[in-house]
């Protein structure tokens, strides 16, 4: 069943001081329902980000396009990416604090139930869940898509309280297969609920249609595959319906 959907910018503040702007988007029905943040790859809040959280609505979730770097700034090219997620390095906080500041906006809208909540991320932003579910963020579920594995601080024991979904594409050299590994161990340790799916001749970014012009044109190692994108989003959402329907 395909929901019609509504759809809105949100301006809500960082703990820093950071304007950030969401984008909202919900299914046209009369009652809450759970919600699900997306969080961006390093390009920023673009269009691609959007139009995953228009999906989630159209399934029957609301969900909140997070802003990392303010101002809902975007680019497309590598360096400037970089430079604006470097700068959300910088302080051992604002990531978490930016990531959790979107979750509290998304739990505040009237069209959400504030008791079933989860988040996806997309590289950069797959990082960004994570560690918002290690600081131990109240979500059900988190699903990570090409991401960023490394941990702000490991995962401790009854603190990270989602089931976490991680999809990753065997070819990626960007976050190696040492470094699913290693992550793997992170969760075994603090005994969380996880599955790992790793998809065959996928690259880093393999579920964004515009991933291979990206590649192209920044001279970076990305690539798109539409079978990891499919299933990935099939996994997805079977995890989201587990524990938020």
């Amino acid at each position: 069943m395909s929901f019609p959907i509504t759809t809105r910018e949100i301006e809500y503040t960082a703990p820093d001081g950071q304007r950030l702007v969401g984008y909202f988007a919900a299914p046209a029905i009369d009652m809450p329902t759970a919600g699900v943040i997306v969080a961006p790859e390093w390009w920023g809040r673009n269009e691609y980000t959007e139009q995953r959280a228009r999906e989630l609505a159209e399934h029957g979730f609301a969900a909140l396009a997070i802003d990392m770097y303010g101002d809902k700034k975007v680019t497309t090219t590598s360096t400037q990416a970089y430079e604006w997620m470097m700068q959300t390095f910088e302080h051992v906080d604002t990531v978490v604090d930016r990531a959790q500041a979107g979750l509290n906006t998304l739990a505040n809208q009237p069209e959400v139930n504030a008791e079933k909540l989860a988040a996806i991320g997309f590289c950069y932003g797959g990082k960004v869940v994570l560690d918002l579910a290690r600081s131990g963020a109240n979500l059900k579920a988190v699903t990570t898509f090409h991401a960023n594995l490394s941990p702000k601080a490991p995962a401790e024991k009854g603190k990270l309280k989602a089931e976490i979904l991680v999809l990753h594409g065997e070819l990626d050299s960007m976050v190696t297969l040492d470094d699913v590994a290693s992550f793997r161990e992170e969760m075994h340790a603090a005994e969380v609920n996880h599955e790992v799916i790793i998809f065959e001749d996928a690259k880093h970014g393999f579920s964004n249609p515009q991933a291979d012009e990206r590649a192209k044109a920044n001279n970076v190692d990305l690539g798109y595959n539409a079978e990891a994108e499919r299933q990935g989003l099939e996994a997805m959402y079977e995890l989201l319906d587990k524990h938020l329907k």
